[in-house]
């Protein structure tokens, strides 16, 4: 057995050094890797922004950061478009040092703010205090550098802007506390209250402070120092400016100072490394004050505020009942002493039916009848009456006046209008007299309605105010929760006094001369809270007419009288001045302030002092508490005032679960919260917090909780991520409420050995819960100073709650364990069954073991037994000595009295509990296990190597070199129907959540960008990540295959890999940092293979990469072939766009002639992807036949040819390729393979019928020249299930009069607004809902644009062909140069499309005409009412032919357009007030309504993102001639703002093609859509060039 032993003590040996070892090597690891983060954030600053957003005016919302930090404001998307300056009163010094930084310069001044310069993001470019935004890549910076809260706004336009503010807020910059040399982090405070009245003589206070300090707190609270009032309350402060005299020094007589108290506090900061704060007082003064019989003006009296002498009043009429009770006048109805309800019952009748009638309140608010009556006659006799009366109504608006001094029947009425309603002349009299008799008695009647209403009023007041009086009564001497006071006395009145009177209360005669007197300035209103009140509202002021203290709805305190600053320092000199000097004194002494009852505090008056106290001490620590029950109004505090830490309290938690979210809720992340760049979006935040187990304020928890919870409950306030603290007693198991008036004895001394152990007014280590108490304090400063600042709170059981704080860099953990005791347990409970404790990692030690027993367990085995009958010591405040606390620190967990076994369960340590008794805590320190440790090691690098912005941190540069925009396609986008075709898979389905919308890496990207600022852990997404690799395999899994993607992929695996062997807890946070990382690093690479949109502001590359997410090689919609002839470049993909996503992802619908060509210019040549639009203008030129371009592509050889203007879109794009791509006019001559060399030809094979690009858009021009009509081939349901007969029947031609290209027919839709109805129920089948047939405005514009860019190519010799002819039946010819042609169009563009603003003879159809100062929408149209419609195409057509308008009619148009169809995304397809319009599109609406059944509204109302771009493009062509160019380029960069935040918003990273009324989410429309992004792509190419053309002042 010996040898066993010894055995087994070798092997636990070598454990133990294997252990050490390999500790010290991860510790020396740790140091590196500590050395280096450190570095990095040195790379790196921390920089915060703050979005500026218009109309966003933050008073509610707290934004909180440190000292060294960089806080940028960066411009929203609403604020585009204008000039923006922006101020703030953050002391912004002129001078800025070496580095840059702004030094201070002066002191802070409120109300003195200074104009920040915008910035270039991304360069040091200084742009100006007022800049007109054009982006949000701009911003304006501060550097943090001094302590308090700051207000910030902006104004537009000019500095001096009279519309004020257009938004504004604040932000809040914590102090530095340094004690002893050390910082001290705010979360690592730990305050105990101490009332400093119980400190005794100055000499004694160190050595009782001492206690506080030996049980590890670093801060204390004092409550006033100054001399106190002669209520003894903490709180009735009788002299700001001099030491309370119980603070002197007994012995030699030596007066108490505040040096010697700042002395005081000096040793305990440098000794002890413990700071100080202290309370002010600034809403009320005790009575006693001898400064207020000078400055009588300082308070709410009865002179100054006349409102409150009805309530003065009726406070001396329940003072004198008071008086009488107490002298025994009203026994044996009412004894002296209240006992029964029946006594209060008494009072009550009293009070209702003798002593509040006496007083006849109501009259002070009602008038004198006769005399007013008597006034009106004297002044009726003279004045004429009017010849017409006032109606009816008129009558009640005449009104009583309370008299501004409140005197009995003293209100009064309007006379002049009293005049006008009953001097008036009557029918039924036949003289003067009785006329003003008849008058007079009419008044009088309503005086006297108006005298009664007012004493209803009145009654209801005094009703409430009796209620409120009984109820109080009750609560005070017969309730069960109440102090149950049953002498009636002058310290105990019946109910308490609302205002001090300068004499003893006698008669209310005498009472009311007093209060109507110069005596009245003495009779003083008492300060005091008001339940449910509004906080920013003074309760006493005269516009609430002293409402709360005539109904009796205030908890006054009886000793104290309530300040009245008035709004500004000269309302009342003295009492600023004197408050001022008190503030500053108390700020030059201590560290910081605990402002008191700072709800009922005037905020103005607040900021002032505070301002004035920072000034003297800028790193002011600043408490207050709150009881506003909403964080809405707590934030406007904190704001305002600056304050650093609310006051908490954690005894307001009625159940162990209470108390776990209270720690979880006023401090840290949670643990495993999403990692956070050093640049990145300012959060708002809850208030900080200071927790508090015990408030002085509050009684006792053991009157509420069993003594066993005091531990725990201490435990987790240790725990918070927080400042936290107590009050002196909690740790000495005081059982009752140290009271702030009523607690005379003193706070024991330290005891410096042993023997001083049960010494009277000793403490000693062992006392209560000093010992837990200091063990917990140590672990709450290490895990604040070492950075952990994450949480999670885990409600085990109904009684055992474990908290657990993490660092996010070492990823270590210190989990406690508390099983609180709400009610005592048995007194021979011996524990029971928990649990076992959980966690990923390895335990490393037990830090503490701690619980709390009865001392003679030993003997009795009742280590729970109850506290016996206490009894209160004399001269000092004692707790209960019976008890002891057992803490054990380092426990090895062999000798753990807490655990009683481990294991390991895959990665998880599980810890078995002994039985467990309550009131036991545990805490204990666990870590990665080593792989996972060298996991993170190397993922902290990476993360450092992202953050830092060093060159491909993650090693995808290689992998990406070889890559073509199709492959980036493929690694950033394809949605699910792409990805299938793709690779037979599909995008990720997150179960919980859905697929994501696209299966590359911004499908991902969109929903963490959902899910990280928010720190979702909860989200669906984030437990498929704990779950499992499912998603991280995933990455790569759907590239390995792909031979061009594969090394890639394999790149990817690698960097995941590492992310699989985290922690479970830990992946979704790195998860997501590793995949910004890729998708950064990809977009990156992506966007530098573009050029022009890709290079610019942050909407140009959002907008740019549009045009890789809706262009991609997707089989089943190919291109036609390219001929063999075409000179290289060739491509390597057959790369296709999208019409949009996701309903037009593969197949025969992917690709559109009207939406490619649309879209060309902006996804294509803007972007520098020139090679993909030739490839595109080939491809479908390749498909031409009936003079048409394809209207859908399907390949070319089963294309549709049912659109007349996708041709006419293929024609503009040639002309923009010829004119902006690099040797662009070649392509006029590139050899395009017709697959129907003829009409009538089978599909030739590549290569086999090859002509140059110019013959083919000369045949196309010809064939509408000459005219066609035909007939769809295989016309029938098996290629449109829903067309009649009628609409195969196509015809195309051109206008001989008037040069406009015209086709179509009422049973086809042959332009972009296409729907085709589809419902048998409503009866639309067939029908097409806009056929636009004739010619329609666009296509005008179209072919006048061809024609003259054709007729200045031919004479430059770049185009063969100088013009088109027509042959007659007749054999004859009839021949056009393209000049000619567009001349003709020219002419009579205006004369057949303008519909002037006033009618003329120039109206056509003045029937037909609904809306002027516009242009018809068709000419010619089947429906001639169809011309009139307003639509949104004619500034479509003004910004591909502005030459065509007359630029004054052009301007009018566009008004018209934005009055009457602008939406905030797109423009409305048809006028509001048109009998067709209907806003919302809904495809699945399957009723018989024939307007919208089957979505055949779907261009008749709904607002169309795409021609937002050519009316804004119409603007600016427009804005110069009618002198209007700078507001023009501001209003459409305006105009973009929302088109900002949908693209930053939408998880396809796009536009949409279409959205409901006002921007309305649209379900059925494509979220992302080429030709939205193409256009606005264009907007912004085309103010580009205006502001280089033309440039503003401000360029």
């Amino acid at each position: 057995m010996q040898k066993m032993l010894t055995r087994e003590k070798s092997e636990y040996s070598r454990k133990v050094h294997e252990k050490a070892v390999i500790e010290k090597r991860q510790m020396a690891v740790e140091r590196r890797e500590a050395q280096e983060a450190r570095e990095s954030e040195a790379e790196a600053p921390v920089v915060r922004t703050l979005t500026l957003n218009h109309g966003e005016h933050q008073d509610a919302t707290l934004f909180r950061f440190d000292k060294g930090c960089y806080l940028q404001f960066c411009p929203g998307p609403s604020l585009l478009g204008r000039k923006v300056f922006l101020y703030t009163n953050y002391v912004v010094s002129d001078n800025p040092d070496e580095k840059g930084e702004q030094g201070e310069q002066g002191e802070f001044v409120r109300n003195q703010y200074y104009g920040l310069e915008w910035k270039r993001e991304n360069a040091n470019e200084t742009l100006g205090s007022g800049l007109l935004l054009t982006d949000t890549d701009t911003y304006c910076e501060l550097r943090l550098a001094r302590a308090g809260s700051f207000h910030y706004y902006f104004v537009y336009d000019s500095p001096e802007s009279r519309v004020g503010p257009q938004g504004s807020g604040w932000f809040h910059v914590a102090p530095t506390l340094t004690a002893g040399g050390s910082q001290v982090p705010l979360d690592g405070v730990m305050c105990q209250t101490v009332l400093a009245k119980c400190l005794g003589p100055l000499p004694r206070w160190l050595r009782v402070l001492r206690v506080a300090h030996e049980a590890g707190y670093n801060m204390i609270h004092f409550t006033p120092v100054q001399e106190l009032g002669a209520s003894n309350s903490s709180y009735s402060i009788a002299n700001q400016l001099r030491v309370d005299p119980r603070f002197n020094d007994v012995n030699s007589g030596r007066e108490a100072t505040f040096a010697d108290i700042e002395n005081i506090v000096a040793k305990m900061r440098s000794d002890w490394k413990m700071l100080s704060i202290c309370d002010v007082v600034l809403n009320h003064t005790a009575n006693e004050t001898p400064w207020l019989a000078e400055h009588p003006e300082a308070t709410y009296n009865c002179y100054n505020c006349p409102h409150l002498r009805p309530a003065a009043l009726l406070d001396a009429v329940l003072a004198r009942l008071s008086d009488d009770v107490a002298r025994g006048a009203l026994e044996p109805a009412v004894p002296r002493r209240v006992t029964q309800h029946d006594h209060i019952e008494a009072i009550r009748h009293i009070l209702q039916t003798q002593r509040i009638p006496e007083a006849r309140l109501h009259e002070m608010f009602t008038c004198d009848v006769d005399d007013t009556v008597q006034k009106f006659y004297y002044m009726a006799r003279n004045k004429v009456p009017p010849v017409k009366g006032v109606g009816e109504g008129a009558r009640d608006a005449l009104r009583l006046t309370p008299d501004p001094q409140r005197r009995r029947c003293a209100a009064t009425v309007d006379l002049d209008l009293a005049l006008q309603i009953y001097n008036v002349y009557r029918s039924d009299c036949y003289d003067e007299e009785s006329r003003l008799k008849k008058s007079c008695e009419e008044l009088r009647r309503r005086l006297e309605q108006l005298n009664e209403a007012a004493a209803d009023c009145m009654r209801d007041h005094l009703c409430a105010a009796l209620d409120n009086c009984v109820a109080g009564m009750r609560y005070f001497r017969l309730q069960s929760d109440g102090p149950k006071i049953e002498e009636v006395s002058a310290k105990n009145p019946l109910v308490p006094r609302y205002f001090t009177f300068p004499s003893a209360v006698g008669s209310l005669a005498d009472m009311e001369a007093i209060i109507y007197g110069e005596a009245g300035r003495l009779v003083m209103a008492h300060n005091g809270w008001v339940m449910n009140a509004d906080p920013l509202r003074d309760f006493a002021a005269r516009e609430h007419d002293g409402r709360v203290y005539m109904r009796r709805e205030l908890i006054a305190w009886g000793d104290s009288v309530k300040l009245r600053y008035g709004d500004k320092p000269e309302d009342s000199p003295f009492l600023w001045g004197q408050m001022r000097e008190y503030v500053e004194l108390t700020a030059e002494v201590f560290d910081g302030v605990r402002l008191d009852n700072c709800h009922s505090t005037p905020l103005h008056v607040a900021e002032y002092m505070l301002d004035c106290a920072r000034n003297v001490k800028p790193d002011l620590y600043v408490v207050a508490e709150l009881f506003t029950n909403s964080d809405h109004v707590d934030n406007i505090f904190v704001n305002r005032l600056g304050i650093t830490s609310l006051i908490r309290e954690a005894l307001s938690a009625w159940d162990s679960h209470e108390q776990g979210r209270l720690v979880h809720r006023f401090g840290g992340r949670a643990v495993g919260a999403f990692l956070r760049a050093p640049r990145r979006l300012a959060v708002p935040r809850v208030a900080h917090a200071v927790l508090l187990d015990l408030t002085h304020d509050n009684p006792s928890p053991l009157e509420k909780r069993s003594v066993f919870d005091m531990l725990p409950s201490a435990a987790l306030v240790a725990m918070a991520c927080c400042a936290t603290g107590s009050t002196r007693g909690y740790d000495e198991l005081v059982p009752h409420h140290i009271h702030v008036v009523d607690e005379t004895r003193l706070y024991a001394e330290w005891g410096e050995t042993e023997a001083d152990e049960g010494l009277e007014g000793r403490v000693c280590g062992a006392a209560g819960l000093l010992a837990a108490r200091r063990a917990l304090n140590a672990l709450h400063v290490e895990l604040a100073a070492a950075g952990y600042s994450e949480v999670y709170v885990d409600q085990m059981d109904a009684d055992v709650v474990a908290v657990t704080r993490h660092e996010p860099l070492s990823r270590k953990s210190v989990i406690l364990v508390a099983f609180t005791a709400f009610t005592s347990p048995d007194a021979s409970f011996g524990g029971r069954y928990v649990k076992p404790l959980r966690f990923e990692g390895q335990l490393d030690e037990i830090i503490l073991e701690a619980g709390l027993r009865h001392k003679d367990y030993r003997s009795t085995g009742r280590v729970f037994q109850p506290p016996g009958a206490f009894t209160r010591h004399s001269q000092y405040i004692n707790g209960l000595s019976e008890y002891e606390s057992h803490v054990r620190c380092g426990v090895p967990l062999a000798q753990s009295s807490v655990f009683a076994a481990e294991r390991r369960e895959g990665p998880l340590t599980v810890l078995e509990f002994h039985s467990l008794p309550p009131g036991t805590i545990v805490a204990v320190r666990v870590s990665p296990h080593s792989p996972q440790a060298t996991a993170l090691s190397s993922l902290r690098r990476t993360v450092a190597a992202l953050h830092a912005g060093r060159p491909d941190p993650l090693g995808l540069g290689p992998a990406l070199a070889e890559l073509d925009l199709a492959d980036f396609n493929a690694l950033l986008y394809c949605c699910e129907p792409e990805e299938r075709e793709r690779c037979g898979g599909g995008a990720y389905d997150v179960p919980g959540h859905g697929p994501l919308v696209y299966a590359g890496l911004q499908g991902v990207l969109s929903l963490l960008d959902e899910v990280a600022p928010r720190d979702e852990l909860g989200h669906p997404l984030c437990d498929n990540l704990r779950a499992g690799d499912w998603l991280l395999e995933y990455q790569w899994r759907r590239l390995e295959s792909d031979p061009r993607l594969g090394a890639v992929g394999a790149r990817y695996r690698e960097v995941l890999r590492v992310v699989a062997e985290l922690p479970r807890f830990l992946v979704p946070a790195y998860f997501e940092a590793v995949m910004r990382g890729l998708h950064a690093d990809v977009e990156r690479m992506a966007l530098a293979r573009m050029s022009g949109a890709a290079r610019g502001c942050s909407l140009s590359r959002a907008l740019a990469l549009t045009s890789v997410q809706l262009a991609g090689s997707v089989q089943s919609a190919r291109l036609p072939a390219l001929s063999p002839a075409l000179p290289p470049p060739r491509p390597a993909h057959s790369v296709s766009l999208s019409a949009g996503l996701p309903h037009f992802a593969v197949g025969y619908m992917r690709c559109w002639g009207r939406d490619t060509f649309i879209a060309l210019r902006g996804n294509f040549l803007l972007t520098g992807r020139f090679q993909d639009a030739r490839y595109h203008i080939l491809g479908f030129a390749a498909c031409l036949r009936h003079g048409l371009i394809p209207n859908l592509l399907d390949g070319g050889r089963n294309a549709r040819f049912n659109c007349r203007d996708a041709v006419w879109w293929w024609l503009q794009s040639i002309k923009q390729y010829c004119t902006e791509a690099p040797q662009g006019y070649s392509l006029l001559t590139d050899p395009v393979s017709r697959i129907f060399p003829k009409d009538d030809s089978d599909p030739a094979p590549p290569g086999a019928a090859d002509q140059p690009l110019h013959d083919v858009m000369q045949e196309a021009l010809d064939v509408h020249f000459q005219g066609l009509v035909f007939r769809e081939r295989n016309a029938g349901r098996q290629i449109d299930a829903h067309m009649s007969d009628k609409g195969f029947n196509l015809q195309i031609g051109v206008d001989p009069e008037t040069g406009f290209p015209f086709g179509g027919n009422d049973a086809n839709c042959g332009t972009w607004m296409d729907k085709m109805g589809s419902s048998e129920t409503a009866g639309t089948r067939g029908k097409p809902a806009t056929p636009r047939d004739g010619s329609a405005v666009e296509l005008v514009a179209l072919a006048y644009s061809a024609a003259s860019w054709l007729a200045t190519q031919q004479r430059a010799g770049r185009y063969p062909y100088p013009g088109v002819a027509r042959r007659h039946r007749d054999g004859s010819l009839t021949a056009w140069t393209f000049a000619q042609w567009a001349d003709r169009i020219h002419r009579s563009f205006e004369r057949h499309f303008w519909v002037p603003a006033a009618p003329s003879a120039a109206d056509a159809r003045p029937d037909l005409v609904h809306r002027r100062a516009i242009y018809k929408d068709t000419h010619g149209a089947t429906r001639p009412w169809a011309d009139y419609q307003l639509r949104c195409n004619y500034p479509v057509a003004m910004a591909v032919a502005p030459d065509l308008f007359d630029p004054k009619h052009a301007w009018l148009a566009l008004d018209s357009v934005e009055r009457l169809l602008l939406g905030p995304l797109g423009v409305k397809t048809l006028d509001p007030a048109d009998w067709a319009y209907r806003s919302d599109y809904d495809n699945s609406n399957n009723s018989d309504d024939p307007s919208v059944a089957h979505g055949f509204n779907y261009h008749q109302g709904p607002e169309w993102v795409w021609p937002i771009g050519f009316y804004l493009r119409a603007r600016l062509a427009f804005a110069h001639e009618n002198g209007q160019y700078a507001k023009t380029i501001a209003s459409v960069y305006a105009a973009l703002a929302p088109h900002v935040a949908e693209i930053r918003s939408s998880p396809w990273r796009g536009l949409p093609e279409l959205t409901n009324a006002s921007g309305a989410f649209c379900a059925d429309s494509c979220r992302t859509q080429a030709w939205s992004s193409g256009c606005v792509l264009e907007v912004l190419h085309e103010l580009e060039l205006a502001r280089r053309t033309r440039p503003l002042p401000a360029d």
